[in-house]
């Protein structure tokens, strides 16, 4: 159940805890259904694993992956007040070192970054046509881990988004006007 504003974790150790985060234009987390679809085509991967929440917004996915299991969580956010959200929500929900806040351009966080991932999300604001780049950047810098999982959420009415070479799209749905892959990077990536 989400509200204006605020939205719950849906399940896991903090399941019904609430996440408030501040009305902006490109920001809309991913509604419950989809989250819940989401994590049950994820099923046990999602445990111990490190994910990284590109574009994170009210960082709904990352704190549910947390919730779920995932060892550690990285959020990456570049608008002030986003931020400045998802690092209360990290102190109320008492989340410690399992989930970082990072204020910091997508891009450049995966340029300067070490980490390596197993599974990655990514929800840019619709109106950029930032994909191309952020897969080109994940697969340049290594930043993904073999047989790394990337979720996609983007408008159903943009053109269709073209994966690298290896990449193959195993779950597909849509939600109002947004469509969302699950896509596994085989082990092109070492």
């Amino acid at each position: 159940m989400s509200g204006k504003g605020k939205i719950r974790i849906i399940g896991g150790k903090w399941k019904r805890r609430t996440l408030h985060f501040p009305s902006l234009p490109d920001l809309r987390p991913s509604p419950d259904a989809s989250r819940e679809t989401l994590f049950n085509w994820l099923g046990s991967k999602i445990i111990e694993s490190h994910c990284l929440d590109l574009f994170a917004g009210s960082g709904s996915l990352g704190f549910e992956a947390a919730s779920r299991g995932a060892s550690r969580v990285d959020l990456v956010e570049s608008h002030p007040a986003a931020y400045r959200a998802m690092a209360r929500n990290c102190q109320t929900i008492q989340a410690g070192q399992s989930v970082v806040a990072h204020h910091q351009d997508a891009i450049r966080y995966l340029e300067r970054t070490k980490m390596q991932y197993d599974i990655v999300f990514l929800d840019p604001p619709f109106r950029k046509n930032i994909l191309p780049l952020t897969f080109e950047t994940l697969v340049g810098q290594k930043r993904l881990g073999k047989s790394a999982i990337i979720y996609v959420e983007f408008h159903s009415a943009q053109p269709p988004v073209s994966f690298p070479e290896g990449w193959a799209v195993v779950h597909r749905i849509s939600h109002g006007n947004s469509s969302s892959v699950l896509i596994n990077t085989n082990s092109q990536i070492q």
